[in-house]
């Protein structure tokens, strides 16, 4: 079973997205990215402002500001919070993408070798292979890179994800 939403990623390395921003814009992207997708053609916000509201910082977004922040741009029609993976799975196949964060150091996996140690990308879908879970992301792009669709394995990353919903309430 597959599941991959047709989300349109795009490189926290973008020219558009201050110097000064770029190593530590994986969460104003990624909220850009689900922003684009879930309002095609209607986000009134470019990475750098998200950057500034979310409460982006030199060492990065914490989930605490991602939510409430997010939650506050929305306003109340919508739910932003801490998921699951099963909520998360639910969402992706009701065609909604889902803020992913990998966090190696807040969740004290310090000697382990991760995919990434600390980084936001929106999660686009899931593969079920020989009964294993892979998921696919948007890697929000590198120096000179565009951000690519990646699939990685959940049992190998599993302890330092956190998922992040964005649901209309209605």
């Amino acid at each position: 079973m597959k599941i991959q939403l047709p989300v349109r990623g795009h490189s926290q390395y973008d020219s558009s997205i201050r110097t000064n921003y770029q190593a530590s814009a994986c969460g104003p992207v990624t909220a850009y990215v689900l922003l684009n997708y879930l309002f095609p053609n209607a986000c009134p916000y470019q990475p750098n402002e998200l950057y500034e509201k979310l409460g982006g910082t030199r060492i990065g977004l914490f989930t605490h500001r991602f939510v409430r922040n997010l939650r506050k741009i929305l306003g109340p029609d919508w739910k932003v919070d801490k998921c699951t993976l099963r909520t998360a799975l639910e969402e992706l196949k009701k065609g909604r993408p889902v803020a992913l964060k990998f966090d190696k150091y807040f969740s004290f996996h310090l000697k382990r070798k991760f995919t990434f140690a600390y980084h936001w990308v929106p999660l686009i879908g899931y593969e079920l292979i020989d009964d294993e879970l892979f998921l696919i992301i948007h890697d929000n792009g590198g120096r000179n890179r565009a951000s690519q669709i990646r699939k990685i394995r959940y049992s190998d990353e599993a302890p330092i994800l956190t998922f992040v919903q964005v649901t209309p309430k209605s």
